[in-house]
């Protein structure tokens, strides 16, 4: 990508749960940031992550999160809800973005972790892997599955039987046999199968 343009990091968290939301964050990170607290969220334990999302807050970086909703998965189907998601993201970063003087998207270039890229005004490249290789694309994995993981937690207070503070929704033992015992939860993914 050229290097007279701002790079933007988009990625997800929250695919394969079978409760709450799929969550996107679009991520720019200021020139010189410290990018070895960075790695894919999935690669690091929550302590980790929780420094490198203080980190990416802290600086000059850009960033957005977008959410897709349980209800929006089930209407559309996880695929197109994830990409939402990312789209929704990409605009609340253009709409937050005041470190690099975003107004429009003519100056960015974005690395989307994947094969698939969302519906957005800026040139978008899908990368598998790229939350491996990209720091940009790693700090939107962190910056998604942290705001997921609290928003799960948050719901954990509401619905303790589901134990969500505990899996975030991931389809564990414990939260199947939760699911077949109590019937789904109002933030429950109807569409998607629950087997024992």
């Amino acid at each position: 990508m050229d290097g007279s343009f701002l790079l933007c990091g988009i990625d997800e968290a929250g695919r394969g749960p079978l409760a709450g939301p799929v969550c996107a964050a679009a991520v720019i990170l200021p020139p010189g940031f410290l990018i070895s607290v960075l790695n894919d969220s999935k690669k690091l334990k929550a302590e980790e992550r929780e420094r490198a999302r203080l980190a990416i807050r802290e600086s000059n970086a850009d960033w957005g999160i977008g959410w897709a909703s349980a209800a929006e998965i089930d209407t559309i189907n996880i695929h197109k809800a994830t990409l939402l998601a990312m789209k929704r993201a990409f605009e609340e970063l253009l709409n937050n973005g005041i470190h690099n003087g975003l107004n429009d998207a003519s100056k960015i270039r974005a690395i989307v972790d994947g094969l698939f890229i969302p519906d957005i005004n800026a040139p978008c490249e899908a990368l598998v892997k790229a939350d491996n290789s990209v720091p940009a694309v790693m700090a939107a994995s962190i910056m998604a599955k942290t705001a997921r993981d609290r928003l799960m937690e948050y719901y954990g207070l509401f619905y303790p039987q589901y134990g969500y503070t505990q899996h975030k929704g991931y389809p564990t033992k414990a939260h199947r046999e939760a699911i077949l015992r109590f019937g789904p939860s109002p933030i429950q993914r109807m569409s998607f199968r629950v087997k024992l």
